[in-house]
Parts: C-alpha cells; structure tokens; sequence
C-alpha cells in the first residue's frame, strides 16, 4: 500500500499566516493531502482553506495540539462545521467523539501523554502502547496521530511497537525532516506521515529551498521508496 504524504501548511504547530498563498503551490505540486492545525487561524479562515483544498480534489486534515479539553472540544466541533475529511491528535476522545458522531470524519487521536507546544511525547514505550491499545478499541477511533519523532528514546521501537497491537491505520507525524525518516516510517507499517515546518522552512532538501523544489523531492523520495517496496 502507497505511503500517503500529507503535507501541514504549518509551522511549529501553527497554522501559517499566509497559508492561503502556500496553499496555491502545494496544489499546483499536486500533493493530495492537505492539514492545518486547530491554533493559528480564525475559524473563518480555516473555512475557507478547508473550502479550497476539497474543492480541488485534495483531503483535508486538522490536527488537534491544544491541550486542554474545552479546546479540544471547540476544535472537534470547528472541524464538523468547517467540513475537514479526517481529524487528527488531541487526546480527550471520550469528550470528541460525541462530537463528531454523525459527521462523515475519521478520527486519529495522539496515543501517550502530550505535553508543551510544540507538541512532545512523553512517557515510556510501554505506556504508549497501552494508551495506543485502549484507543483503538473504540469504535469511533479510525487509527492513530502518532508524534513518534518528538519522543525521547528508540522511535524504530515506538513505531513498530505501536503498529503491532493494531490495524488501524497509523499516522507518523511531527519533526520528519529528511528520507530516512519517510523510510523509518514506511518500514514501520504505518500508513501515513505529515510534514510542514521543514518543507515550509527549506531545510528537507538541499536542491532549492523554496516550497515547491521541496515539496517535489518530498514526492520523488516517497515514490520511490514505494517503487522499491523499502
């Protein structure tokens, strides 16, 4: 199964400013998945980015990083009102899934404890997969937002480690900023890995340092990883 990229149009956990400008250049690279995160951006705007990306063929995703539960639950109900395909991280499912119940969204919340912002992993591996293990066990979960490479310890383990104790589709997001990292997550058996700071930034390639050279090596690099079955 091909490795879905999906690329964030934000920076340290934020939604950029001029995302709508990004955004014109992550479509015409072709990129098919799309994210933004629940700070940075009015509802307003996430609206209309969220309007864009659909209306162009691509899906879309809002990944939670508040960490307390009312704002999870705001940004649960920005993303039914505001239409996102798929709703990532936070970590109080209890309190979003009524939320969502009904609505066409599938959810990925955070496995472990989340502290800070930007947003890292703490605990032991052992603790994350239990907290892996009991979210998956709910219906309404769809698969896993894990922050496996803003964890403090053997990621390699973490990852496989958490795709073992489920078939749920897994997610790898947070700091991936090179191929070794895409080819670690597809070595894992996860489904999916976002990037947005280091493209955005100009630090994932070192063939050009504008968004779009970087979105396009991102690109090449995925495809053939998936040619090769890496």
């Amino acid at each position: 199964m091909s490795l879905k990229f999906i690329f964030m149009l934000t920076r340290n956990d934020q939604t950029v400013k001029d995302a709508e400008e990004h955004l014109e250049t992550v479509l015409n690279c072709g990129v098919k998945h799309i994210g933004l995160k629940d700070i940075g951006l009015s509802f307003e705007k996430l609206k209309i980015l969220n309007d864009k990306i659909k209306k162009y063929g691509a899906e879309s995703y809002l990944e939670v990083v508040s960490l307390d539960k009312n704002s999870e639950m705001l940004s649960a109900q920005t993303a039914v009102d505001i239409g996102v395909d798929n709703l990532l991280g936070g970590t109080n499912i209890q309190s979003v899934l009524p939320i969502i119940k009904g609505s066409k969204i599938r959810y990925f919340p955070f496995p472990g404890e989340i502290v800070g912002h930007p947003s890292v992993l703490s605990g032991s591996i052992e603790e994350i997969v239990k907290s892996a293990s009991k979210l998956v066990s709910y219906g309404g979960v769809h698969g896993l937002d894990l922050l496996a490479y803003r964890f403090v310890g053997d990621v390699s383990s973490l990852m496989n480690a958490v795709r073992s104790v489920t078939d749920k589709p897994v997610i790898i997001a947070g700091s991936i900023d090179c191929k070794k990292k895409i080819l670690e997550v597809m070595e894992s058996g996860a489904r999916a890995f976002t990037i947005g700071t280091a493209a955005l930034n100009g630090v994932y390639s070192s063939e050009g340092h504008n968004l779009t050279s970087q979105l396009r090596k991102i690109i090449e690099d995925v495809a053939e990883i998936d040619s090769k079955g890496l």
